[in-house]
């Protein structure tokens, strides 16, 4: 009997892991295949090669497996900085976030990363940097949006001349 092909096994191969490190119930039951391999006699470097994972991942999975049984192959608490901001004050600036920034007692028209910065330092004694306050504009599921520049004084029939619009009344040429 002829073997079984996957085409484009390559781009395959990337997705199905990907979809294994999606969800905690999928890479449990992955460090389960991952021991079982190990049991049934492969070395953990040849687990670590069939599966795609580093081997020292492996030997971490035998050895929680070994002192902890079946719980030390579960999703544990990821380490990690706790957030700056609690879920009270997130609410709370995400509905200064939805009114003009003169209403929060800022000097601007739009939100950007440095005034929300100053926001947060004024009103909640926090200070994050630019950039984390530009990425929780995106947490928060907003968009940036560039203000177009309005030169002051500008003469805007010198303006109506200088575009590439043809007069009212007259065609463009094709």
């Amino acid at each position: 009997m002829k073997p079984l092909k996957i085409a484009d096994s390559a781009s395959i191969v990337l997705g199905l892991q990907d979809e294994i490190r999606r969800s905690d119930e999928s890479r449990y039951d992955h460090r389960l295949h991952g021991v079982l391999l190990v049991a049934q006699g492969m070395t953990c470097p040849e687990v670590a090669t069939l599966l795609g994972d580093s081997r020292r991942s492996v030997e971490y999975w035998v050895h929680r497996f070994e002192t902890r049984g079946l719980a030390g192959l579960q999703e544990g608490a990821r380490p990690g900085r706790p957030g700056r901001l609690s879920d009270t004050q997130l609410k709370l600036v995400s509905a200064a976030l939805r009114l003009p920034p003169r209403d929060a007692g800022l000097t601007a028209n739009l939100w950007d990363g440095r005034l929300l910065a100053e926001y947060l330092r004024r009103q909640h004694g926090i200070g994050l940097g630019v950039r984390q306050c530009q990425r929780l504009f995106r947490q928060l599921g907003f968009r940036l949006r560039k203000p177009r520049p309005l030169i002051a004084h500008a003469d805007l029939q010198q303006q109506a001349a200088v575009k590439k619009t043809p007069p009212a009344g007259r065609r463009a040429r094709r």
